[in-house]
């Protein structure tokens, strides 16, 4: 009796783009190379691979059938929101050196665009919360609570692009961790589909639900690897409509460590702490064609903001007194205006960075008592591995968060990852503060997760994603 042949990669990819058309619309089924390529890129320009298609569904029922036919076809997936992660955790990887056998399994993957699943719910006023569809942006987000006199508390430069289902998957940090917390503070729950295609949801907004384990919050940082996050019910908190911005300029990380304490002690309202250095500013000036925020040129600077019901600008000039600073090393500004014009300076470090080429960025969390060390150690180490490049560092200083950004070493060149990432570890920090592991990490997760961490995880993934074909190569290496 003859064998059954084989289907080939193309027609069984062109039979599933059938399917998928029936479930979502023929609008919504992309497979021509020059449509897809925008998608199969990220935002960096660093991390970049094939997929067969792009399919974008608009609601949960459609995700789950989506999940089902794929998963009926052994075809891998891969979740992307907005695309602006940082760590190559929303794109597919590169094309394998040499094909599998197996057409099926060495076919490029789906990816899945949740950006049509745009559903703004009504804020629930008396509970402060809001259900949202994952591909519902930041800043829509923003302006519906700020309609309903309430504010969303996680920001982001990203916040036009960057997606709510994204920031959950990725536990997206930004500006004001310092007061708020991360993106996992804000989720009361989620709706999500499985691999399989099974629907998981918990959106009823309870505050209090001590019934077993919580699998919204299992969801929240695992960058896809579980589950194809299709909603979620957020908090909002009180607006803090008064605030006062301060940049102060200083002689060093150590000083700057230092005001932050008189300030974190003195001031009311702290809710964020940024930190960048001259180089930056000047890259940053250059770019956006910006002038000098201060008369005196400085090596670091230190970015202070207050905000709350009444204005909290004289708790915050007191402090900056007691500092004893000269004249030249401070600006404050009292108006939205003036302080979204010092916020810019400070905002626009990564496109000013992404406009001299292709950065190796590394979003790394310190110790505060090792910040000051680190800035100098990793100054040091970038210059030794990686001469003649051009070292951008900037960050959350209020929670111990700094970005290294180096342009000058190839993409695929990963020796300035690995020193870098092993200094982080040696200084007992963490590898990924707020980007997450994605593709660019994944081969360093053992210098910030034991053996029977690792173990546990790969054990929870497994249960819920057996086959493995949510996100391969996603946080674990494949």
């Amino acid at each position: 009796m003859a064998a059954t042949p084989t289907p080939s990669r193309d027609s069984a990819a062109a039979a599933l783009a059938d399917r998928l058309r029936t479930i979502v619309g023929d609008a919504n089924v992309l497979d021509d190379p020059d449509t897809k390529a925008a998608f199969e890129t990220d935002w960096t320009g660093r991390f970049r691979g094939p997929c067969s298609l792009v399919v974008r569904p608009r609601t949960t029922a459609e995700v789950a059938a989506v999940m089902a036919a794929c998963a009926s076809e052994g075809r891998s997936v891969v979740i992307q929101g907005g695309n602006t992660g940082l760590v190559g955790g929303g794109v597919p990887a590169p094309s394998p050196p040499e094909p599998s056998a197996d057409p099926q399994a060495s076919a490029p993957p789906v990816l899945l665009s949740t950006v049509r699943l745009d559903q703004i719910g009504d804020v629930d006023r008396a509970a402060s919360q809001i259900t949202v569809g994952a591909g519902v942006s930041l800043g829509r987000l923003q302006a519906a609570a700020e309609a309903s006199g309430l504010v969303f508390p996680v920001d982001l430069a990203a916040r036009d692009s960057a997606t709510v289902g994204g920031m959950i998957a990725t536990n997206a940090g930004g500006l004001h961790v310092l007061r708020y917390g991360s993106m996992r503070a804000q989720v009361i729950g989620v709706e999500a589909v499985l691999a399989d295609g099974t629907v998981v949801s918990r959106l009823s907004g309870l505050v209090k639900d001590n019934t077993g384990y919580d699998l919204s919050q299992l969801l929240v940082g695992s960058e896809g690897t579980l589950a194809v996050i299709t909603a979620a019910r957020v908090r909002l908190v009180a607006a803090v409509p008064e605030r006062v911005v301060a940049l102060i300029g200083l002689r060093s990380t150590a000083s700057a460590l230092d005001a932050l304490d008189a300030v974190r002690r003195g001031a009311e309202g702290l809710q964020a702490a940024e930190i960048f250095y001259r180089e930056g500013l000047d890259l940053v000036r250059h770019h956006a064609h910006l002038g000098d925020p201060l008369t005196a040129e400085w090596p670091v600077y230190l970015l202070v903001e207050c905000a709350g019901r009444v204005d909290p600008s004289d708790s915050l000039f007191e402090v900056l007194v007691q500092l004893d600073l000269p004249d030249d090393a401070t600006a404050i500004a009292t108006d939205g205006a003036g302080a979204d014009r010092l916020w810019a300076y400070r905002e626009r470090h990564t496109e000013a960075v992404s406009a001299v080429g292709i950065p190796h960025k590394l979003d790394v969390t310190l110790p505060q008592s090792r910040l000051a060390d680190f800035e100098s150690a990793v100054r040091e180490l970038v210059g030794t591995v990686a001469p003649g490049s051009t070292l951008i560092l900037f960050g959350h200083i209020g929670d111990g968060n700094l970005h290294v950004n180096v342009v000058g070493p190839p993409p695929d060149d990963e020796r300035l990852d690995e020193a870098v990432l092993a200094l982080v570890a040696s200084m007992d920090g963490s590898i990924s503060a707020e980007h997450g592991i994605g593709r660019a990490k994944s081969q360093w997760l053992h210098l910030s997760r034991s053996p029977s961490e690792l173990a546990v995880m790969r054990a929870v993934k497994s249960a819920v994603d057996p086959t493995g074909r949510l996100n391969p190569g996603v946080l674990f290496e494949t």
